[in-house]
C-alpha cells in the first residue's frame, strides 16, 4: 500500500502521524511511504531519519494526498484539505466528526474512508487510540491549570500546592476517565485538594482505592457541581462520551457561583466541551475570559509537547496501521471489530451511530461495506 503522511497544519500543531521507526516498519512490510518534507520536525524528527528509515519525501502537502491510498494524520483534516482528498482514499486520524458539521458534510461529499482513532474500541469499552493522547491531556491539563492560575495571567494568584502554613488550591475534576485520572494524578502530586466526579460509582470505588489521601470522590450531578464550584480554584471538563457531542455540565449561569479568577479548563473541547461556555481555542490565544472566570480550551493540547505526543500516539496507532495497509482497509476490519468501530463515514455513507444522530443524518451500518463479517 501507498501510504501518506502530510504535514499537520492546523494552528500550533507540531505532531506527527509516523515516526521514522514507524516508517520503517512499515517499509518492512513491502509499503511505500511517502512524508511531506518537515512533516516531523516540529517532534524533533528530520527528512533525514525519514530517509535512512525507508521513506521518500515528497515536497508539498499536494503531492502527498495525490500520491497516497492512505492518508495517516493527527488532527482532522481541516477547509484547505478537504479538496485534496479523493474517493475511496482511507483517512486514519482523529476526526472528532460530532463536534464540527462541516467537516462531515465534506468527508461525506468526497466519498472517502474515515477511521477515526477514536472510536477504535475494544471489548471492553476502552478506546486504545485515545487513551495515549487522553493521559497527555490530563496531565497537560493541572500544568496548563496550575499556570494559568498566577495572578498576572488573570488568575486567582494562588499555588496550587499552597506551602506550609497556607492551604493548597481546591481542583474539581469532572469525569473519572483515562484524563480525570491522570489529571487527578498531576494535581496530587503537586499538593493540591483534589474532588474527582464521575456517574458510575464502581469507578468512584476504583479510583478512592488507587489515588492519595489528598484526592476525595464525589457523585457527578447537577446539585453536587453548583455546591464545589462555588469553592474551587481550577475545575478541569473531562468528560468522554465516545463519537459523540460532549454533554455540558457547567452551564453560563453556573459562572456567576464561581470566584474571580477561578481556571476552567475543558480537555472535552474536541468533542464541543462539557463547559457551555467553552469555545476552541489555539496555543498562540489559549485563554479568555467570561463573567471574571478564565477559560483554557486547547483543542490539541498535546500538541504543545509534541516530541512526547507523538511517540505516544505511534506506539498506538501503528499495529492498527500496519493492519491497514496489509490487508486493506475492507479485510482489515472484517478480521479486527475494534478496528471496524473506528470506521465513521464509508463512501458518502455515515457508518457510526452517534455522528449521523449529532447532525440528524441517516446511519448506515458498517457491516454493509464488510459483507457477513460479523
Amino acid at each position: 500500500m501507498i501510504i501518506g503522511v502530510p504535514k499537520e497544519i492546523k494552528n500550533n500543531e507540531n505532531r506527527v502521524a509516523l515516526t521514522p521507526g514507524g516508517a520503517q516498519e512499515l517499509s518492512k512490510h513491502g509499503h511505500e511511504v511517502y512524508i511531506q518534507t518537515t512533516a516531523g520536525e516540529g517532534s524533533g524528527f528530520m527528512d533525514e531519519e525519514y530517509v535512512e528509515a525507508g521513506a521518500q519525501i515528497l515536497p508539498d502537502i499536494e503531492s502527498v494526498y495525490a500520491k497516497a491510498e492512505m492518508i495517516m494524520k493527527v488532527k482532522e483534516p481541516i477547509e484547505p484539505e478537504y479538496k485534496l482528498i479523493r474517493e475511496d482514499q482511507l483517512v486514519f486520524t482523529y476526526f472528532h466528526f460530532a463536534s464540527y458539521e462541516p467537516l462531515t458534510r465534506a468527508m461525506i461529499d468526497n466519498k472517502s474512508v474515515c477511521l477515526a482513532y477514536e472510536t477504535v474500541e475494544r471489548p471492553d469499552k476502552s478506546l486504545p487510540l485515545l487513551v495515549p493522547m487522553s493521559e497527555v491531556a490530563g496531565r497537560m491539563s493541572i500544568q496548563e491549570g496550575a499556570k494559568y492560575l498566577e495572578k498576572p495571567l488573570k488568575g486567582r494568584g494562588i499555588l496550587l500546592g499552597g506551602v506550609p502554613g497556607v492551604r493548597p488550591a481546591k481542583v474539581l475534576i469532572l469525569g473519572g476517565g483515562v484524563v480525570g485520572t491522570n489529571a487527578a494524578k498531576m494535581a496530587a502530586g503537586m499538593g493540591a485538594d483534589v474532588t474527582i466526579m464521575d456517574l458510575n460509582l464502581q469507578r468512584l470505588r476504583y479510583l478512592d482505592d488507587i489515588m492519595p489521601a489528598n484526592v476525595n470522590t464525589f457523585m457527578s450531578n447537577e446539585y453536587n457541581i453548583r455546591e464545589l464550584i462555588s469553592t474551587h480554584d481550577l475545575i478541569v471538563g473531562a468528560v468522554l462520551i465516545p463519537g459523540a457531542k460532549a454533554p455540558h455540565l457547567i452551564t453560563r449561569d453556573m459562572l456567576k457561583d464561581m470566584r474571580p479568577g477561578t481556571v476552567l479548563v475543558d480537555v472535552a473541547v474536541d468533542q464541543g466541551g462539557c463547559i457551555e461556555t467553552c469555545k476552541p481555542t489555539t496555543h498562540q490565544d489559549p485563554t479568555y475570559i467570561i463573567d471574571d472566570v478564565l477559560h483554557y480550551c486547547v483543542a490539541n493540547m498535546p500538541g504543545a509537547v509534541p516530541y512526547t505526543s507523538t511517540l505516544a500516539l505511534t506506539n498506538a496507532t501503528l499495529p492498527f496501521a500496519i493492519q491497514l495497509a496489509n490487508k486493506g482497509w475492507v479485510k482489515a476490519c472484517q478480521d479486527n471489530r475494534d478496528l471496524a468501530l473506528g470506521l465513521n463515514i464509508i463512501k458518502g455513507d455515515v457508518v457510526y451511530d452517534a455522528v449521523a444522530e449529532a447532525f440528524d443524518l441517516p446511519h448506515v451500518p458498517f457491516e454493509k461495506y464488510l459483507g457477513n463479517a460479523h
